[in-house]
């Protein structure tokens, strides 16, 4: 059984399940590489237009696996020096490929989302919580530093500075309704609803345009990346003034709300 699995659960929506229950699904390089890979491969997948990212089982992912960390290609000949560059090199890869997918990414934490998990989860666009979810920055209690794979950067924008020191620092759990309350997650919902929920926003966000999409999301981590208002208000109003200068989406928005019926987007 592959250790990530695609699925197109509904029309215009890409299912990316990490399959390695056993494990909480760790963060193996076997499980890592496929992984990466999959992410690409549905980039390109012009019928997607919004993707969820979930874990096998009952839990998200679990991090770095201690146990069995699976085999890291390309590494013959090199020290261990190189070899650790190399592994977090890659493992870095997979949090900016979740970035670079053009479509929005959801991530439905189904249970734990420890440590590189918890990252993982941090680097999707959009996050919705089973009751069972939790997170923890697992560094700090194995000896380590809690900063990882983009985590220092990613917390505080997402919940803010005095929180994301907090929890960084303590390595405490982060339960699911805690996460709903402090920003972590959008909602929280019964974990047997968890994939269908994920799955009608995928569906609601399937039916704007598609460039209309693209670009709010470029915009969004733009916004975070950005060293001033005005520098970022410039990138805004150019990718809202190439779509609607581009395509006739705003005129078949008007003409759908005056006719009472959804808009037809063919962009």
């Amino acid at each position: 059984m592959p250790f990530v699995l695609i699925d197109k659960p509904r029309p215009h929506v890409t299912l990316i399940t990490l399959n390695r229950p056993e494990r909480m699904n760790a963060m193996a390089f076997d499980v890592m590489v496929p992984f990466r890979e999959a992410l690409d491969e549905v980039s390109r997948d012009n019928d997607t237009r919004a993707v969820v990212i979930t874990g096998a089982g009952r839990g998200f992912c679990s991090g770095a696996d201690l146990e069995s960390p699976g085999a890291l290609p390309g590494i013959d000949g090199l020290t261990l020096s190189t070899i650790a560059l190399r592994s977090m090199e890659l493992l870095d890869d997979v949090v900016r490929a979740m970035r670079r997918v053009h479509q929005p990414v959801i991530a439905a934490i189904n249970g734990p989302a420890i440590g590189g998990g918890m990252c993982l989860s941090l680097a999707a666009d959009i996050r919705l919580a089973a009751e069972t979810a939790l997170f923890r920055a697992a560094g700090i209690n194995n000896g380590l530093t809690a900063s990882e794979l983009g985590l220092s950067y990613l917390l505080p924008r997402a919940i803010g500075a005095s929180r994301a020191f907090e929890i960084m620092l303590s390595g405490r759990d982060v339960d699911a309704a805690e996460a709903e309350r402090i920003g972590l997650v959008s909602r929280t919902v019964p974990g047997d609803k968890l994939l269908d929920a994920c799955y009608d926003l995928a569906e609601r966000i399937a039916g704007f345009s598609r460039p209309g999409v693209e670009l709010t999301k470029r915009s969004l981590w733009s916004g975070l990346d950005a060293s001033s208002l005005d520098a970022h208000m410039g990138q805004e109003g150019l990718g809202q003034l190439y779509v609607r200068l581009t395509t006739q989406n705003f005129d078949e928005a008007i003409a759908a709300r005056r006719q009472n019926r959804p808009p037809d987007f063919r962009d």
